[in-house]
């Protein structure tokens, strides 16, 4: 590969911006809710992913959709485009096709799912989180069939659904049907988180635990709070001294991580009672806590249990504990893997800057590949707009990652 055929892929993503407006423009005024979002699922956004993948020639199409009653057509799609390479080996990119609610039309300073441009901003909603990794992996692709090339191993472009809501009905389900597509040598990038500067590359993420408690006492009038037993003052001790006991049971620090620390945070508080002079005897509340991967769930959701009961005790309260979510992490992927050292110096040769392996507190979709010893990496070069009003991704980073991907995929670390 020499440095003027680089030049010429370069030089065909620069000048193909426009298109990849167009693109999102198109993606962004097909919204993919899911029915868990109220929304009628991906497959029109999967058929016009797949009308603008069948105009780029692929050597194969799969579809390994997943039945769903819920949807129109009873199906979710999952959509796999395979483009031939040179020698051996695969390198996969996984998108994903559903968009999370607008959040509410009064936020937005325009229609959420009409794009707006503002010189390198497109604003809308989904052009970031993941329409970007859709639009930039397939532009990637086109670059290299526009320049007559072959990427050094074959591509596979992966475009799931249901990632917003837990991902059973995409990439569980294509692993779980099509286990044969993948083998721990490929490359597998998943372009769902990433930092402005786009050097972070993401190899482990914590567990998560997600805990609901339910504190049952005794309401009665506020004026004679000796009838009754206050499960909201319950609900504030409890939530301070798992504040205390928890960040000293589980101290552990790991720099691999953006937050180097398990946290452990109180959240969502449903209503109690509706006036002010009852004392409720119920209350409810929940926990958000991102573990260490070394931790074991269940150690700490008894550490959770032995606090939460001597508190209720001590104020003759009774308390229901539930897990509401409850993934333990899995293994990293290593900081010396192949897909890692080929983004590692994709990163350097189109930004320049030396990118380093991380971990993340939220969990992704990469932790799918990895507890199937699948290495998997998350990267991209993002604004950081996901899920917020007024959701907007830059142009200059759809250019950059797309660089980088053809970079990849040219393999042209191995140069």
């Amino acid at each position: 590969m020499t440095g003027d055929t680089w030049v010429q892929v370069v030089e065909r993503l620069e000048t193909s911006v426009d298109q990849m407006v167009r693109f999102q423009s198109e993606l962004v005024a097909c919204p993919a809710l899911g029915p868990d979002n109220g929304g009628r699922g991906e497959a029109e956004k999967a058929a016009l992913v797949e009308a603008w993948l069948k105009k780029m020639n692929p050597d194969q199409i799969l579809h390994v959709d997943a039945p769903d009653h819920r949807v129109p057509g009873g199906r979710r799609p999952n959509l796999i485009a395979l483009f031939q390479g040179r020698g051996q080996g695969r390198v996969w990119v996984l998108s994903h096709l559903d968009v999370v609610p607008d959040g509410g039309r009064s936020l937005w300073d325009s229609d959420p799912f009409v794009l707006r441009r503002d010189g390198d901003r497109i604003h809308g909603r989904g052009v970031e989180d993941n329409h970007q990794a859709i639009v930039t992996s397939l532009f990637a692709v086109q670059a290299l069939r526009d320049a007559g090339l072959k990427p050094a191993a074959d591509v596979g472009l992966i475009f799931v659904s249901d990632e917003e809501t837990g991902s059973a009905y995409g990439l569980a389900h294509v692993l779980g049907e099509r286990p044969d597509l993948f083998t721990p040598a490929d490359l597998i990038i998943v372009p769902d988180t990433g930092q402005p500067d786009g050097a972070m590359v993401e190899i482990a993420e914590k567990s998560i635990l997600w805990l609901k408690f339910t504190v049952t006492g005794r309401q009665c009038h506020a004026s004679r709070p000796h009838l009754g037993l206050n499960t909201l003052r319950a609900s504030a001790r409890m939530i301070c001294a798992l504040d205390e006991a928890l960040p000293r049971a589980f101290g552990e620090r790991n720099d691999l991580f953006l937050v180097p620390a398990s946290t452990f945070e109180p959240t969502k508080k449903e209503a109690n009672v509706a006036n002010v002079n009852t004392i409720p005897g119920e209350d409810v509340f929940y926990f958000d806590s991102r573990l260490l991967p070394n931790y074991d769930l269940a150690r700490v959701k008894a550490e959770f249990e032995r606090v939460v009961r001597e508190t209720a005790a001590a104020s003759a309260v009774t308390v229901k504990i539930e897990p509401v979510q409850e993934l333990q992490a899995p293994p990293a992927t290593p900081a010396d893997a192949p897909v890692v050292r080929a983004l590692v110096k994709a990163i350097a040769a189109v930004h320049g800057r030396e990118a380093h392996p991380r971990g993340v507190g939220g969990g992704t979709v990469a932790a799918f590949f990895r507890k199937k010893s699948l290495p998997a990496a998350v990267w991209s070069t993002l604004a950081g707009t996901a899920h917020m009003p007024n959701e907007f991704a830059l142009l200059s980073n759809h250019l950059a990652d797309a660089k980088i991907m053809a970079y990849v995929y040219l393999r042209l670390d191995q140069g």
